[in-house]
């Protein structure tokens, strides 16, 4: 797939996984369905290795990257955010862990010397800034409590997990590690820890044998997850981190469509401004810069 088609498919499945994720909060504690999530899809993909003969077959090194790679990327990252829901409203999650723009263009610059253009940095101030316009009448109302900080704080401290993650998908690829096995692995460890994370807190599995939540599950694991993040992982590799993780700016973009679809969503003056900015952002970052005429002398 080209770069253009991976950053489409990106986008349009994670802009609407927020749906599915409303359905699997409630009766089930977050951790476990985040278990469920990430085992269903590690199964899928060990299974789906096995069928094309990919080996799954790795050394003890190769173990702990993928360790490491799915305590990042599919625990705690995960763990963090579903926390920081429980205390802001999605406009100010959205907000907040759309800085993965900013965190991914200082990791990737202190991971892999990666130099960043002055057209990067404006798409990812423009998004910012279309994202506060976009959610503005909801942020408007929030008071600045200490329920709020605490929710802001832990979405931060996800977004970091986050980007760490794509910097150790990003050093897989430096390793020869086979992107499809990498994620099976990671996700696999991401959902053990998960396990042992709900345990210690005291709690224990349930499951919702509904309609709704077995269907966003399935949902979340097979496109949230498998195509999903083996779309932008790919992304990412052949981009950089800096400008692939610019999709998650165009994630809010894409519910505001589907709840004007779906909820009867009203549009007002911050909603055409804010999409109309975070889409010029993306013009800005994805597009090559135009390359300077150089004049020969004789």
């Amino acid at each position: 797939m080209n770069n253009t088609l991976l950053y489409v498919i990106t986008v349009l499945i994670w802009g609407t996984t927020w749906i599915a994720i409303n359905y699997q909060l409630g009766d089930v504690p977050a951790e476990a369905s985040i278990v469920y999530r990430f085992g269903l899809a590690a199964l899928l993909l060990f299974a789906y290795c096995r069928v094309k003969k990919l080996s799954l077959a790795f050394n003890r090194k190769q173990h702990l990257q993928f360790l490491f790679f799915g305590l990042m990327l599919f625990g705690c990252n995960y763990y963090f955010l579903y926390s920081a829901q429980q205390h802001i409203n999605s406009a100010l999650a959205s907000i907040a862990f759309s800085m993965i723009m900013f965190f991914n263009v200082v990791n990737a610059r202190i991971w892999f010397k990666t130099k960043i253009t002055q057209q990067t940095y404006l798409g990812a101030l423009l998004g910012l800034t279309g994202i506060v316009v976009l959610f503005w009448p909801q942020i408007n109302d929030t008071e600045l409590g200490a329920e709020t900080l605490l929710g802001l704080s832990l979405c931060f401290v996800g977004t970091l997990f986050a980007s760490t993650g794509n910097m150790v998908s990003m050093k897989n690829k430096l390793m020869n590690l086979p992107m499809m096995q990498a994620n099976a692995w990671g996700m696999f460890y991401g959902s053990i820890f998960m396990t042992v994370l709900l345990l210690a807190q005291g709690k224990s599995f349930s499951f919702s044998y509904t309609l709704p939540y077995i269907s966003s599950l399935i949902y979340l694991s097979v496109f949230g997850s498998i195509i999903a993040f083996a779309s932008y992982l790919t992304l990412l590799n052949n981009i950089g981190a800096h400008k692939a993780s610019y999709a998650s700016v165009m994630f809010p973009a894409v519910a505001v469509v589907i709840s004007t679809i779906f909820e009867g969503f009203s549009w007002n003056i911050y909603t055409v401004i804010g999409l109309l900015i975070i889409v010029a952002g993306n013009i800005a970052v994805l597009t090559k810069p135009r390359k300077k005429n150089v004049i020969m002398t004789p």
